[in-house]
């Protein structure tokens, strides 16, 4: 990490990703197909301010805190980046049944090993959709982001309070699943990123709600529920019914830490 004096804030010259669909970038969908996301934005700012600049995102959709640990920590760790960023942990807290206490000892074994590797580790309290679903796992999520803010003061590393911003609540910033941001919503974590990490802000107000607009109709809402269930809950249960993920067979969205020209064709 250096600073770069036509730049405010330093400059970083390598970027590694380690965590599940949020930070793979679903639903944050390109004409191709594929996923941009937050970690992709980010990396784009930071390769714009630094020639060479290299990225990995080892991030798995649907992956819990213990495979993140057993398979990205270490490889994360061996890439000796400037900036690791982790976020893990929320799919378990949405799980029916939860070993809190084992959560907690996972992500400080990730954060054991990730932080005296990277020169800048970030940890995230990860947004939280306005609904039943926040309400009835927020005391699981509170406690997760208790734990992270914890292991942060102990290690030095950042936190990005993206639970805390009401911008990031709205219903208007996630998809129609439900459990992944817009491409707004990940324009915005990519900018509070971007500031924790000592940069100039692009938007100051990236915090600040959409303006109001009329809530959508009641026979808008039904058919919206009924697509959610369709296409989305019905088969979310099918696969914790079977012990499946969305995540099973895929391969890491960029394993290899290589310099950054843009989104995977």
């Amino acid at each position: 990490m250096q600073t770069n004096p036509s730049h405010s804030g330093p400059t970083y010259s390598s970027l590694v990703t380690v965590g599940d669909s949020f930070t793979e970038g679903m639903s944050d969908l390109l004409p191709d197909g594929s996923y941009r996301g937050w970690a992709d934005l980010l990396a784009g700012r930071m390769a714009a301010r630094t020639p060479g600049f290299r990225y990995a995102n080892l991030a798995v959709r649907g992956k819990l805190i213990g495979q993140i640990v057993a398979e990205q920590v270490g490889v994360a760790a061996a890439m000796r980046a400037d900036v690791i960023t982790l976020v893990g942990g929320l799919n378990d807290t949405l799980r029916p049944k939860c070993d809190m206490g084992r959560v907690r000892g996972l992500l400080e074994e990730a954060v054991e090993r990730l932080a005296p590797s990277c020169k800048q580790l970030v940890l995230m309290r990860s947004p939280g959709r306005q609904g039943p679903v926040l309400e009835r796992f927020r005391p699981r999520m509170e406690e997760l982001f208790d734990c992270i803010d914890e292991l942060a003061a102990r290690h030095g590393a950042l936190v990005v309070d993206l639970y805390g911003a009401p911008s990031l609540a709205d219903p208007r910033m996630w998809d129609v699943d439900r459990l992944h941001l817009t491409a707004e919503g990940h324009r915005r974590v990519a900018e509070a990123v971007w500031q924790a990490l000592g940069q100039e802000a692009e938007d100051p107000e990236w915090r600040t709600p959409m303006p109001v607009t009329p809530p959508p109709g009641w026979t808008a809402r039904q058919v919206a529920h009924a697509r959610f269930a369709r296409q989305y809950l019905l088969p979310w249960i099918g696969r914790r019914l079977t012990g499946r993920s969305s995540g099973d067979g895929l391969p890491a969205k960029r394993p290899e830490l290589l310099p950054y020209e843009g989104p995977l064709a």
